[in-house]
């Protein structure tokens, strides 16, 4: 027979707030997280199916492309090499290096929730884990690692998933009237990277300013002198070296 605990005076018995939470409340604090880059994927999403529709593609072949490979940057890429005449098998490749790093973006939010972390329907979520949504779930741990649950992870996939195609089949579908706003399609294409620059913003601590700092020196000089790819590429490497170095304050 079970012994029933009892309580001294003035202790107060522990409730568990997990277990009195709803179902839906870590998919709904996953869904708020990942908002911004939500918002953000919609007109990428219209600039891709605008993109698909002149190349050549039918709107449910631009959707289709959209909810199965969902890569921004390889989309446009696939439609650059297709329109171009690449052979299928460059075109794989290509995609497939371009996208291999999403094979760790799973594995990286596991080890990011240290003792919450669950491999429960890890192949589902991390399907749905774009840059943008990967970077959401990194913000969601840092500011709670007890954020992680396979539910919390749904909710900060589905929204971007979403928009994502939403913003495909509105291209699509309706990009004919679309272009004949030149404001909108800038607007597009600013929109992305300023949400990109405020969620690494968030992302910074002053341990970070020193790379910051010698990745800004040398993309500037090498972007303006050389070319935009050898600075970006450049400014990678240095940064990504500048970053073992033991930065110290002066006391």
């Amino acid at each position: 027979m079970a012994r029933e605990r009892t309580y001294s005076w003035g202790e107060t018995p522990t409730i568990s707030t997990a277990s009195m939470s709803p179902p839906l409340a870590p998919f709904r604090t996953g869904a708020r997280t990942s908002m911004p880059i939500a918002i953000g994927y919609v007109p990428v999403g219209i600039a891709f199916g605008i993109a698909a529709v002149k190349a050549g593609l039918s709107p449910f072949e631009a959707g289709l492309l959209s909810a199965v490979v969902y890569a921004g940057a390889s989309q446009f890429l696939i439609l650059a090499l297709v329109g171009g005449g690449a052979p299928i098998i460059v075109t794989a490749l290509s995609i497939i290096v371009t996208n291999v790093r999403h094979v760790f973006y799973g594995p990286a939010i596991i080890e990011k929730a240290r003792e919450y972390a669950s491999k429960r329907h890890a192949w589902a979520w991390s399907f749905f884990l774009s840059d943008g949504a990967f970077a959401s779930a990194v913000i969601g741990l840092n500011a709670n690692r007890a954020n992680f649950s396979p539910r919390f992870m749904f909710g900060i996939a589905t929204g971007p998933y979403l928009a994502w195609f939403s913003g495909t089949m509105i291209g699509a579908l309706f990009g004919g009237a679309l272009g004949a706003y030149p404001a909108v399609d800038a607007a597009m294409g600013f929109l992305m990277p300023a949400l990109f620059l405020a969620m690494v913003l968030q992302l910074l601590t002053r341990e970070h300013i020193p790379v910051v700092i010698v990745t800004i020196l040398v993309a500037v000089p090498l972007i303006v002198l050389v070319s935009p790819t050898v600075g970006i590429i450049g400014a990678m490497v240095v940064g990504a070296l500048s970053s073992l170095v033991p930065w110290r304050r002066a006391p």
